[in-house]
C-alpha cells in the first residue's frame, strides 16, 4: 500500500471521530454564480419581484442548511449586477446588456440587505479580465467598445489583456468603486486571469495573442521570458488588488480561489493535464506565501482516494505552503454529487478540513446542488456536520 494511501486512511479514521464544528468557528460558504444563470436568476429577464423572490429563497435555504456566507457573483465579464458608473448591466440579469431592472432595484444592495437580515455574510465575486460570456450585444460603455485595444481573442472568448498596465489599473478602479460604495463583507476573485487553453488543444498551451505588449516590454529592456512576464503581470495585479481593497475598507476580506493544483507533480503523486502555472500563468503558491489575501480557496474538486488528484494530499500540501497563516478555505465540488459521487464524500471532505486546518472552512461549488438537496446532500449537511 502506498504511503499516500496509508496516510489518507489514517486521516479518515481520525476525522470520523470529530464532533460538529460550531458555525461561529467555521467558514461555511457557497458560490452563487450568475454567469449563464448557473445559480441565479433562474433565467434572464425575470420580473424584479421574481428575481428578488428567488434570491430570498437562496438566502433562506443557506441559513436553514447552516451556511454563514454567500459568495455572490456580481461582475461576470465586464458587466455588472450592481449599479456602476463604469460598466453596463449584465444581460444575464435583464436579457439585454445595459438594460436596468424594471421596476428598478440594485441586486447587490438587495443581496447585502437580505443576507445580513439572516445573519449571513455577503462577499462580492468579480472576474477581473474576462470580457465576454454569452451572446449579448455589447453596449457603448462595455470595455470592448470603450477600449478595444485592451481586448484580445482566445478561441471563442474575449479577454482584457493583463499585460497592459492601464487595463490592470482599470480593474482596480472598478474594484475600489465597488468596495467603497457597498457594505460587503468580502471581495472575491477566481482563477480567470489569463484564459484557459481550449480543451481540444494538445499539447495544452496558451494561445493568447499579447505580442504587442510583450514586444513593448522587451523593447523597454525587459529580461523575463514571456510566461514569466505574464506571471509577473498577474503577481502585480494580485498584490495591488489586495492593497486597493485594504486602503478602501480594511475590514473587507479579500479572497482568491485558484485552480486546485499548483503544478502537476507537486507534490509528487499529483497528476493533471492542466499546468496552471504555465497555462494560466498563475503562480498561486506565491500569492499565498506573500499573504496577498485574507483567505485562500484552492478549487479542490477531486475525491479523497485517487492518489493522482487526492483531495487529502492537496489539502495537506496547500496547508504546508501557508507560511503567513492565511485562512485556507478550499472549494469543494458539491455539484459533482451524482451517480459517481456520494454526498458522503462531501461530508468526509468537510471533516478533513477540520482535522487538518487551524481555522476550518470551505466553499461549496455551487449553490444549486444544495438548493436541489441532490442525493440528500443538504439534509446530510444539516444532520451530520452543520447541526448546532
Amino acid at each position: 500500500m502506498s504511503r499516500c494511501r496509508v496516510f489518507t486512511y489514517i486521516t479518515l479514521l481520525v476525522l470520523l471521530q470529530q464532533p460538529a464544528c460550531p458555525a461561529v468557528e467555521e467558514f461555511r460558504a457557497a458560490w452563487v454564480a450568475t454567469v449563464w444563470n448557473i445559480d441565479w436568476p433562474s433565467k434572464p429577464a425575470l420580473s424584479t419581484a421574481r428575481q428578488q423572490q428567488e434570491l430570498r429563497a437562496i438566502f433562506d435555504e443557506a441559513k436553514d442548511i447552516g451556511l454563514n456566507t454567500i459568495i455572490f457573483q456580481v461582475r461576470p465579464a465586464g458587466d455588472t449586477f450592481y449599479k456602476s458608473a463604469y460598466e453596463p448591466w449584465s444581460g444575464f440579469l435583464t436579457g439585454a446588456m445595459g438594460r436596468a431592472p424594471k421596476p428598478f432595484y440594485d441586486p447587490l444592495e438587495f443581496a447585502i440587505k437580505e443576507a445580513h437580515k439572516r445573519g449571513l455574510k455577503l462577499h462580492a465575486w468579480i472576474n477581473p479580465f474576462r470580457a465576454k460570456s454569452g451572446s449579448y450585444s455589447f453596449t457603448s460603455n462595455h470595455i470592448i467598445r470603450k477600449r478595444p485595444e485592451w481586448v484580445k481573442r482566445s478561441g471563442k472568448k474575449l479577454w482584457m489583456e493583463p499585460g497592459i498596465p492601464e487595463a490592470r489599473t482599470y480593474v482596480l478602479k472598478v474594484t475600489r468603486d465597488l468596495v467603497k460604495r457597498y457594505d460587503i463583507d468580502g471581495i472575491h476573485i477566481d482563477d480567470y486571469f489569463y484564459p484557459y487553453p481550449p480543451s481540444n488543444l494538445k499539447p495544452k498551451r496558451q494561445i493568447f495573442d499579447d505580442s504587442k505588449s510583450w514586444n513593448t516590454y522587451r523593447k523597454s529592456g525587459g529580461k523575463l521570458s514571456r510566461n514569466d512576464w505574464r506571471r509577473d503581470n498577474i503577481n502585480q495585479f494580485v498584490e495591488n488588488f489586495y492593497k486597493t481593497v485594504k486602503r478602501a475598507k480594511p475590514h473587507v476580506l479579500v479572497g482568491i480561489s485558484p485552480f486546485g493544483i499548483w503544478r502537476p507533480g507537486v507534490p509528487p503523486s499529483i497528476k493533471a493535464s492542466l499546468d496552471a502555472y504555465e497555462h494560466l500563468c498563475a503562480d498561486s503558491r506565491f500569492w499565498l506565501q506573500m499573504g496577498w489575501c485574507d483567505y485562500f480557496s484552492p478549487q479542490l474538486y477531486w475525491s479523497i482516494h485517487p492518489p493522482d488528484q487526492s483531495f487529502t494530499t492537496l489539502l495537506h500540501w496547500w496547508n504546508d505552503q501557508n507560511v503567513k497563516g492565511v485562512k485556507l478555505w478550499p472549494g469543494i465540488a458539491s455539484d459533482r454529487v451524482g451517480p459517481k459521487r456520494s454526498p458522503d464524500e462531501i461530508i468526509r471532505q468537510i471533516k478533513l478540513t477540520r482535522a487538518v486546518l487551524k481555522h476550518p472552512g470551505h466553499i461549496h461549488w455551487s449553490f444549486s446542488p444544495l438548493k436541489e438537496n441532490r442525493r440528500g446532500l443538504s439534509k446530510k449537511l444539516k444532520t451530520s456536520v452543520y447541526y448546532r
